[in-house]
């Protein structure tokens, strides 16, 4: 490894050892770019790496929110603003209880390199909260919301900061977010968030748009390969938004989605998540009961397993699309031996680095990054800044195409990065590559910043 790219992966170990979803997303991240570092040693005089590492602003801030019964809450929020070098910051809000600032940092820094893969101005962000919507009635909600843009409304704005919503953060809370920033502003900015209805800006086919990508995705890998999907059977994870985008977009293609989970454990369909009916389930469960996966299990008559993951059922290809570090070394053995050839992260960061690393040196198994597969979410909200600045509403065919085309580009931009620098066909370090070169281009164009 080079030596200036091993200091400074040394030095955030040490500045933020409280924060290790953040030092673990950038070890993976600079482990790959030795050999860019070794061909550009300005890098290293203008501390580029450092600098990188570091975000250009974080803010904390207080929200306080009353429940029903009159009763005051106070939680804490969060906006990381970490790279502008190529555009606007831009990123979703996660409002979930095990939210704080480590992983605020870490979604931050991986945002930057994913938005660079899109090919789009737009910089890297993330925020949230430690509070969580579940259980709380949409009144409380609402209020929550309004005073959590009350906070944050000074430091966004079209030109300057574009949240969008994550885990926690669906249409409702956008919708409110929205509604207080309108009022506290008076202006209708509609571009200053997106994942919006469409009454009032929104595009179509964004809730789907990270699991159509992710698919779109698979498919480049697949005609790499000299393969198709149509066939194909795959192991998935959670049910909400990205995974039903999968179903969804698989099912179009001739594939079928054999698992989901929740929190209570995972189905496994063998016929698939692959008729309308069930598709359409899974915005049932979603809206009723978002913790529980064994209701389809029950309407479908399949197998439930309680308190399980779904990996090591036997498939054709693994795409972990639930949150952060589902797979560990555990998981990643039993991936290797159930018969998958391809293992297409979709979630942020679903895999530890050690099981990631794992998964890498298995020869049967191709391995695509987080960062590069699940980048058509945030692409289709930069087409919904677009289409507000435009003031049109693209069909959900042209941004379904756009979007194709888009995780094309970035599967192939990966694939040719990690080429260049004699790596083959290294999905995973060539879309790390070609991320940071981008972003490393435009920080040393504007000088020390």
């Amino acid at each position: 490894m080079n030596k200036y790219v091993e200091s400074v992966i040394e030095n955030v170990k040490a500045k933020h050892a409280n924060e290790p979803e953040f030092v673990q997303t950038v070890e993976e991240v600079l482990s790959s770019l030795s050999p860019v570092v070794d061909a550009h040693p300005e890098y290293e005089k203008a501390d580029l790496l450092n600098r990188m590492t570091e975000p250009e602003r974080m803010f904390t801030f207080r929200v306080v929110w009353t429940d029903d019964q009159g009763n005051t809450h106070t939680n804490r929020g969060w906006r990381c603003q970490f790279n502008g070098a190529i555009g606007p910051y831009k990123g979703g809000l996660r409002f979930q209880k095990n939210v704080y600032e480590g992983i605020i940092k870490f979604l931050g820094f991986e945002q930057t390199f994913k938005n660079s893969l899109t090919g789009l101005p737009i910089g890297g962000a993330k925020g949230g909260s430690d509070f969580d919507p579940a259980g709380k009635s949409d009144a409380e909600v609402m209020r929550f919301c309004q005073s959590f843009m009350t906070a944050l409304y000074r430091y966004i704005s079209p030109d300057i900061d574009v949240p969008a919503g994550d885990m926690g953060v669906g249409g409702r809370e956008i919708g409110y977010l929205y509604g207080q920033y309108r009022r506290l502003k008076g202006v209708w900015e509609n571009g200053v968030l997106t994942g919006k209805g469409l009454t009032y800006g929104g595009s179509l086919i964004r809730p789907e748009a990270t699991g159509y990508g992710a698919v779109y995705y698979l498919e480049n890998v697949l005609k790499h390969e000299g393969d198709k999907i149509e066939g194909k059977t795959i192991a998935a994870a959670g049910f909400g938004n990205v995974t039903w985008g999968i179903c969804k977009k698989a099912m179009q293609l001739g594939a079928k989605v054999v698992t989901l989970s929740g929190p209570d454990g995972y189905i496994y369909d063998p016929d698939g998540v692959a008729t309308p009916e069930k598709v359409d389930y899974l915005l049932t469960m979603r809206a009723t009961d978002p913790m529980h996966v064994k209701p389809y299990a029950d309407k479908f008559g399949c197998q439930f397993v309680a308190g399980e993951k779904p990996w090591g059922v036997k498939c054709d290809v693994v795409m972990p699309s639930a949150m952060q570090n589902d797979v560990k070394m555990p998981q990643a053995e039993k991936i290797a031996a159930c018969g998958a050839k391809y293992y297409i992260e979709v979630a942020n960061m679903p895999t530890t680095n050690d099981a990631l690393n794992f998964l890498r040196a298995q020869k049967h198994i191709i391995v695509a990054p987080s960062k590069a597969v699940n980048a058509g979410g945030v692409g289709v909200s930069a087409l919904e800044m677009s289409q507000n600045s435009e003031r049109l509403v693209w069909t959900a065919e042209e941004v379904d195409e756009k979007l194709k085309q888009m995780m094309k580009n970035i599967h192939d931009n990966s694939a040719a990065a990690a080429e260049k620098y004699g790596l083959g066909y290294d999905l995973v370090a060539g879309a790390n590559i070609a991320g940071f070169e981008k972003v490393a281009t435009a920080m040393m164009e504007q000088g020390l910043f």
